[in-house]
C-alpha cells in the first residue's frame, strides 16, 4: 500500500508541476551505470529480444520493476532486461527528459535519447540482441519517453508500450522514419485520461494519443474492438479492459489501445498484467520499412 501510495503522489505531483524553466539544448547526462537481466537460457548463437522499462516521475528503475515484476516474465520467455534510472534533478527527483513539456523542469537539459540509445548499443555490443526485438515500456513520464523514441527511433525500435503517457505537444516534432507498433494502456480513472496540462500546454490524453499514433503509422482509420476482454487490475472485478486495434497498419503493425475501465494512473496490476504485456510485444517484431515520414 506504501508503494502505491507513493505511485500516486508522484503522478500528481507531475500532473500539476506548472514551474517553468528556461529553454536549452540537451547536454549529455554524466555516465549513468545500469545493471542488465541475462536470462539462464541466453547463448551467444541465437540474438534475444531486448526490453528496457522506464519509471515514472520521481520514481527509479528498481521501484518500477517491483510494480511491474518483468524478470520472471523475462527468464521464462529468454529476454534480455534493462530498468535503468531517470536523472536526479536537484531535489533528487528522478526524471526523462521526454519532451518540451516533461519532465526536465532544470537546466542545462538532459539528453536522455542519447542515454537510451548508448543503453541498446552497449547491450547490443555485449550480448547478441536481435535487432528485430527492440522494446520500450514507459509508465507516466516513462510513457512520455517511450513515445519519444518511438517518434525519433523508429528505424531501431519494433514497439513500445506507453502506460499514461503524453506525447509532443507539437505534431511535426513526431515523424517516425519506419512503422513502428504502438501499445497504448490507460486508466479510465486517470485525471490524465482526456488530457493534461504541464507548464501550461495541453497534453493529448488517451484517445488522441492513440489515434494521432494511428495516423502517424498510416493505418485505416478503421478500428475495431477486440471482442476479447482483458483482466488487467486486479482491484476490479472481471476482465475490465477493453482492446480497440486500428485495421491495415502497414507490413503488419499494430496500433492498440487497452482502455481499462474503473484504473487509476497507477493501475492495481493484476497477475496476467505484464505477461499480456510482453506476449503483445514479441509478437509485434521490427517490419521492413513500408514509408518515411522524413
Amino acid at each position: 500500500m506504501k508503494s502505491k501510495a507513493l505511485l500516486i503522489l508522484t503522478a500528481i505531483t507531475l500532473i500539476f508541476a506548472t514551474t517553468p524553466s528556461k529553454a536549452a539544448t540537451p547536454t549529455p547526462a554524466p555516465p549513468r551505470p545500469f545493471s542488465i537481466f541475462v536470462p539462464t537460457s541466453y547463448s551467444a548463437s541465437t540474438p534475444a529480444p531486448l526490453i528496457i522499462a522506464l519509471h515514472g516521475f520521481n520514481q527509479n528503475g528498481a521501484k518500477f520493476e517491483k510494480y511491474l515484476d518483468l524478470t520472471p516474465v523475462a527468464q521464462a520467455d529468454g529476454i534480455i532486461y534493462v530498468h535503468p534510472d531517470g536523472t536526479a534533478d536537484t531535489h533528487g527527483v528522478r526524471f526523462w527528459n521526454a519532451t518540451p513539456e516533461c519532465c526536465d523542469f532544470q537546466s542545462p537539459k538532459v539528453d536522455d535519447d542519447a542515454y537510451l540509445m548508448s543503453i541498446i548499443d552497449t547491450v547490443s555490443a555485449q550480448y547478441a540482441v536481435d535487432p528485430n526485438r527492440i522494446y520500450i515500456i514507459g509508465h507516466s513520464n516513462g510513457g512520455f519517453m517511450a513515445n519519444h523514441m518511438a517518434c525519433d527511433h523508429a528505424d531501431r525500435i519494433a514497439a513500445i508500450v506507453n502506460m499514461a503517457g503524453g506525447t509532443f505537444t507539437t505534431a511535426a516534432a513526431c515523424r517516425p522514419a519506419a512503422p513502428i507498433s504502438v501499445l497504448e494502456i490507460w486508466g479510465t480513472a486517470d485525471v490524465t485520461y482526456k488530457g493534461n496540462h504541464i507548464l501550461g500546454k495541453p497534453i493529448s490524453g488517451a484517445v488522441k494519443t492513440f489515434t494521432n499514433w494511428a495516423a502517424l503509422n498510416k493505418c485505416s482509420k478503421v478500428s475495431r474492438v477486440s471482442p476479447q476482454k482483458l483482466d488487467l487490475d486486479r482491484q476490479i472485478p472481471g476482465a475490465e479492459t477493453v482492446d480497440t486495434q486500428y485495421l491495415d497498419c502497414p507490413s503488419g503493425t499494430a496500433i492498440d489501445f487497452w482502455k481499462i475501465n474503473g484504473a487509476s494512473h497507477v493501475p492495481e496490476l493484476s497477475k496476467e498484467f505484464t505477461s499480456d504485456v510482453v506476449n503483445w510485444l514479441l509478437a509485434h517484431p521490427k517490419v521492413p520499412p513500408a514509408f518515411s515520414n522524413q
